[in-house]
């Protein structure tokens, strides 16, 4: 009886090892298994046996994630372009400040004195260049009236001289009184060339050149005042946050020292340094997706600039992306998470990474073609669990050898086996 129930025992275990090894054979196999006497018959005939599955395409893992750092769009420091001392503080650190607003004010009495002192120049530079203008315009009038006076000088020296020439050539006036009208009438024409060098000269030259450039240098400095004056007003060089602000009433500050920083945070920046597999995950998107646990909810981020070059300081590839942020719920100095790669990403060609034959460095799978098995050179990916992810080198739906692939070599001669 005992040995009725041994045997019964042995068979019902041999029947089920029979039936899971049938069962592992059809879901790994692709290609119609050889029988027992075909597999036989193909290994003496020098034909390896191996076992097959098609390539698809399965869920490698959640979409790969990278934690970026918060930052501000613009950071810009707030300069005290005008020295005084502190008499009014209007904003303080913390405060949302629009581009323009005031920050704090600087006392103007000196510069208001200054002011002062400098209309006093401007009257007095404008009451010169009057009155230089009116012996200019007077000298002009008066160097007119002797050249005029000297031409009909000349005139009547040219009438005496012709007259006395006649009487000398009639014999009534003597030689020396010919002489006495030619030197006259020399004399004078000298002093009219003299008298019209004088005029032009008045009338090219510009005699008010020194009063005006006075004037003009008041007039500057009036303007350069009233920038001073509207820089005691210190105010916001950009929107965004008042981040810092290093004063108090009281206090004297020097003309461009810095006094604090506004940070612009909408739009607001992601900054994130990546790897080389995954900046090549990255590449060609203009959008990604990132999220603040326990702050917002996913997002779009534009892709404003992935670095073609590491980086040699971190040794990365920097990457950024802009948001909006009109209500200011994403804040500097938080960490967000960004997906690098979407869901349907994660749907890629994968092999079992038993399959794989890695010979010097390098990766190789053999892929069915007819009744031989080509040698291909893969690139792999991720890995889960028991499955690689490849990136080139085989596609979805080829026939891959997962079972027998050690002994084989390029353009081998196969039978798929039980």
């Amino acid at each position: 009886m005992k040995r009725q129930l041994f045997m019964i025992k042995q068979s019902t275990k041999l029947f089920g090892v029979v039936a899971l090894s049938a069962a592992i054979a059809a879901g790994c196999s692709a290609s119609p298994a050889a029988s027992p006497a075909a597999t036989t018959a193909a290994v003496e005939q020098g034909v390896k046996v191996v076992k097959t599955a098609k390539i698809a395409k399965q869920k490698i893992g959640e979409p790969v994630e990278q934690v970026g750092d918060v930052v501000s769009s613009v950071q810009l420091d707030i300069v005290a372009k005008s020295g005084g001392e502190v008499i009014e503080i209007v904003k303080k650190r913390g405060d949302i400040v629009e581009k323009g607003d005031v920050l704090f004010r600087l006392d103007p009495t000196d510069v208001l004195i200054q002011k002062d002192l400098n209309s006093v120049n401007i009257k007095g530079a404008q009451a010169g260049l009057t009155e230089a203008k009116q012996r200019n315009s007077n000298g002009i009038e008066d160097a007119k009236d002797g050249v005029s006076k000297l031409e009909t000088a000349v005139s009547d020296l040219e009438k005496a001289y012709n007259t006395v020439r006649n009487e000398y050539d009639l014999g009534t006036a003597t030689k020396s009184q010919l002489e006495q009208a030619e030197t006259a009438l020399s004399n004078r024409k000298k002093d009219l060339a003299s008298a019209r060098r004088s005029l032009k000269t008045l009338q090219e030259t510009n005699s008010l050149a020194q009063v005006e450039t006075s004037l003009e240098t008041a007039q500057v400095n009036a303007r350069n005042i009233e920038r001073t004056l509207s820089n005691l007003e210190v105010k916001a060089p950009a929107s965004g946050v008042l981040t810092d602000l290093n004063v108090t009433v009281g206090q004297t500050l020097a003309p461009g020292g810095r006094v604090g920083e506004v940070q612009q945070t909408n739009p607001i920046k992601i900054k994130s340094q990546l790897t080389e597999s995954l900046a090549n995950l990255v590449r060609g998107k203009n959008e990604l997706t990132f999220y603040i646990p326990g702050v917002t909810t996913k997002a779009g981020a534009k892709v404003t600039y992935l670095s073609d070059v590491i980086n040699g300081q971190s040794k990365a590839y920097d990457l950024e992306l802009e948001v909006p942020n009109p209500d200011g719920k994403l804040k500097p100095g938080s960490k967000a998470q960004v997906e690098l790669t979407k869901e349907d990403e994660q749907n890629v060609p994968v092999v079992p990474s038993l399959s794989i034959v890695r010979e010097g460095g390098n990766n190789f799978v053999f892929v069915v073609n007819g009744e031989t098995v080509q040698k291909r050179k893969v690139e792999l990916g991720r890995l889960n669990e028991t499955n690689q992810e490849v990136i080139s080198g085989v596609k979805e739906d080829e026939i891959l050898v997962i079972s027998g692939q050690h002994q084989l070599k390029d353009q081998d001669k196969i039978k798929v086996g039980n």
